[in-house]
């Protein structure tokens, strides 16, 4: 998103932050890269340990936003839990090494520092001030209303939770799971016995007759709750190949999603490369994606993650994560991708995308201004 900037002071500019991040950072560095007088959205980082060496955080911190073309100029925030110290000489703002070390490197790389402010729970400051204060937090407006934004008053990771479902659901679907992973056995190898769930053999009818088919309608009604639907998702999605494909897919469309399954089946059975065109989506290079699509996709795979058996929940918890860092929402991928190698440790598309989000990489659709 890009705005134009109308703050006249440092404070009304806080108040303007959680607007442009679409929530209020918590534990948290923000950076606001600008154009000009424009911003271009928020990148946020989490606060690093306190043993950390902050040149080289800031260098890794500039690596991420120097993503952003364009960008001439800079303003960066810490959101912390903890206080200002009380030295001889007066107040000593919390992580003012870290956040020094950041202006610095942004100098040196030609970035103007637009501000360098502190949130913190008794008050906010400002790095750049010769003696530094703790101002009130009431002097902070409140967020202004922007469009397409909704409530901004949750932190970084609001939203992440997944729908709530209970044991009786679990167990339905996971009845189902395996009664669809016999009939599409039995399918498969011709070893039908005929005492196969008739619901199972239908369900398996559909994903193997046509799975992009059956993804694509997924979106039009992504609240569906029939167990057998959520079980063919989470088969799909414990299936590297499958899981790819449909991922692909849905960050642009059904036509392309014939494409990618063809390409994942021949590289699956013959090892043929896979078209470039089809892993620079996976990437996140190419055409910006249809956000509504990938929020309707993202429903989708939360709600299967939630149903979803123990065994069963990786593979939707890493499409999750893959979804949710394809909108620019890193947070939220990073709660889902260490959920994943909770359950499954080594996991090779979560440990990829646990790299990504730790070399703070977003997708380039996500940094391409509108």
């Amino acid at each position: 998103m890009t705005t134009i900037i109308h703050a006249t002071d440092p404070a009304e500019f806080l108040g303007l932050v959680p607007a442009l991040a679409g929530f209020t950072p918590r534990q948290s560095i923000v950076m606001l890269p600008f154009h000009g007088t424009r911003t271009q959205g928020a990148m946020r980082i989490d606060l690093p340990a306190g043993d950390v060496d902050p040149d080289r955080f800031a260098d890794v911190a500039l690596r991420a936003l120097l993503q952003v073309p364009d960008t001439d100029a800079v303003a960066v925030v810490v959101y912390t839990d903890d206080g200002p110290a009380d030295v001889p000489d007066g107040l000593l703002l919390p992580h003012l090494f870290l956040a020094e070390a950041f202006v610095d490197v942004c100098a040196h790389a030609g970035l103007r520092v637009v501000e360098a402010l502190c949130v913190t729970p008794h008050g906010w400051g400002d790095y750049l001030d010769d003696v530094p204060q703790v101002r009130p937090l009431a002097d902070i407006p409140a967020a202004p209303a922007v469009p397409g934004v909704g409530d901004v008053s949750g932190d970084q990771l609001a939203g992440a939770e997944l729908p709530r479902s209970d044991l009786v659901e679990r167990e339905s679907v996971g009845r189902a799971l395996r009664d669809l992973g016999d009939a599409i056995e039995h399918m498969t190898h011709g070893t039908a016995t005929g005492s196969e769930n008739p619901i199972a053999i239908v369900a398996a009818e559909v994903v193997l007759d046509d799975l992009p088919l059956f993804v694509e309608h997924l979106l039009d009604s992504p609240s569906d709750d029939d167990p057998f639907t959520c079980a063919a998702l989470l088969w799909c999605m414990n299936r590297p190949p499958l899981r790819d494909a449909i991922l692909v897919q849905w960050a642009t469309d059904l036509d392309f999603g014939y494409r990618a399954f063809d390409a994942q089946l021949a590289f699956s059975s013959d090892r043929t490369t896979v078209p470039d065109a089809i892993g620079e989506v996976f990437m996140g290079r190419g055409p910006r994606p249809d956000l509504d699509r990938l929020g309707c996709a993202l429903q989708v795979v939360r709600s299967a993650a939630a149903r979803a058996p123990r065994h069963a929940k990786v593979g939707a918890l890493t499409a999750a994560a893959w979804l949710s860092w394809a909108m620019g929402r890193s947070s939220h991928a990073g709660t889902y991708v260490d959920e994943a190698l909770r359950l499954e440790p080594g996991h090779s598309m979560a440990s990829l995308i646990s790299s990504i989000l730790a070399a703070a990489m977003l997708p380039e659709w996500a940094l391409r201004r509108p």
